[in-house]
């Protein structure tokens, strides 16, 4: 599949009890969500770190197939005034191979700030920075996956 013009679309092409399944690529690591089957809530799942493509992907892969994921959402880190960057091009090139190997369809999702909100609830729930270290990237992931779930209702 594609990337979808909408949420609306996204939503409308998920099958019966499908989830989704929302990733915040960095440059280390990939952070990954899950949704509920009713699409009301996103929960971490875990923090991958990346390798090669290949590898990355086989482990992907086993989750969208255990996970029964019928939709990706992925991050895409524009600039505060919107703008694309470099890392922009890098994600949507992260997308691209990610199609090569799954039929799913999938949206961007904008990003700004997501790791930055995450990090200043951990603060605030005063959790260790080393533990933050370990749960920052699926949290993110959780974050973005959320952003389209409530646009998605």
């Amino acid at each position: 599949m594609a990337e979808m013009d909408s949420i609306a679309d996204l939503k409308a092409a998920l099958g019966n009890r499908q989830r989704l399944l929302g990733i915040d690529p960095g440059t280390k690591t990939l952070g990954l969500a899950l949704s509920d089957f009713l699409f009301m809530v996103a929960t971490p799942m875990e923090t991958i770190k990346r390798t090669k493509f290949s590898k990355d992907m086989i482990h992907m892969k086993r989750i969208i197939a255990e996970q029964n994921v019928g939709g990706l959402v992925i991050g895409l880190p524009k600039n505060m005034d919107g703008s694309e960057g470099p890392r922009c091009q890098s994600v949507r090139q992260f997308a691209e191979n990610v199609m090569g190997e799954v039929d799913l369809p999938f949206v961007f999702w904008d990003e700004r700030l997501s790791t930055a909100g995450v990090q200043r609830t951990l603060i605030e729930a005063d959790v260790s920075r080393a533990k933050r270290a370990d749960v920052i990237d699926k949290m993110a992931a959780s974050f973005i996956l959320q952003g389209v779930l409530d646009a998605m209702s």
